[in-house]
């Protein structure tokens, strides 16, 4: 049945056309003359009849459109292009807020250790090795140095900066170290002169838990002394801690 619906639809879509430069033919009736008058010029009517009419088929294809179709799939994406070049630097922005403060930082940093102490009263050496002990407080954070033995008591270990400042006595010779423990680090020495004289001597040491660090005076064998008095201060001792080393 569809087959013979589209048959007359193609059917009724049929047009005779003329084939191209032919003259039109004209209708005769039954009482025309078959053949034009003798000399007239005009050429016979039955001419026309010589061709046969071509027949053309012309399909219109707008009524044969069908509904728009459903959209298809996506397809897939294409490779990425080359980078292009790099645009040229915008102005600088408007200055931001202040921000939040920071996290606590590094607890190494958070501790100290630091002593400066003096000594009033001049000092001879004696038959044996001595320490150099101080009676006058500047500093001692944490009583790590010990007044009455000296030494400074290592509690916090890292990196320190010692100095030591002493006055020289007039003809007497003047030989210290600064020690670590009980190993000699720096010398404070002076030769005899008739005029006394300020010396000084500094160094940093790497300290462990429990380090000692003091000054000593050498044997009375070299007759050597140092000079102070009641009121002013000739001799100090100085240490800090500068770094505590972090994991």
């Amino acid at each position: 049945m569809l087959g013979v619906l589209t048959l007359l639809s193609l059917s009724s879509l049929v047009a005779l056309v003329p084939p191209p430069n032919v003259p039109p033919v004209f209708c005769r009736q039954c009482c025309d003359h078959l053949e034009p008058a003798e000399g007239s010029g005009a050429e016979p009517l039955t001419a026309g009849f010589n061709h046969v009419p071509e027949v053309r088929t012309y399909i219109n294809m707008t009524i044969l459109k069908g509904d728009k179709g459903d959209r298809g799939d996506r397809g897939t994406p294409g490779k990425g292009g080359q980078e292009g070049p790099s645009g040229s630097r915008g102005p600088m922005g408007s200055k931001g807020s202040k921000g939040q403060a920071g996290l606590p930082g590094d607890p190494c940093k958070d501790q100290y250790s630091a002593f400066s102490v003096g000594r009033r009263k001049s000092l001879h050496s004696l038959e044996s090795y001595q320490a150099l002990v101080f009676d006058t407080v500047f500093v001692n954070l944490g009583d790590h140095f010990n007044m009455f033995d000296g030494k400074f008591l290592c509690r916090v270990p890292g990196i320190y900066f010692f100095n030591i400042n002493i006055h020289t006595w007039n003809f007497k010779e003047t030989y210290l170290h600064i020690m670590h423990n009980d190993t000699e680090q720096a010398i404070v020495y002076a030769q005899p002169s008739e005029r006394s004289i300020m010396q000084s001597q500094s160094l940093m040491l790497e300290l462990e838990l429990k380090d000692e660090v003091w000054i000593r005076l050498y044997k009375r064998e070299r007759e050597n002394a140092i000079y102070s008095d009641d009121v002013d201060v000739y001799i100090t001792f100085n240490g800090y801690l500068i770094k505590v080393p972090c994991e």
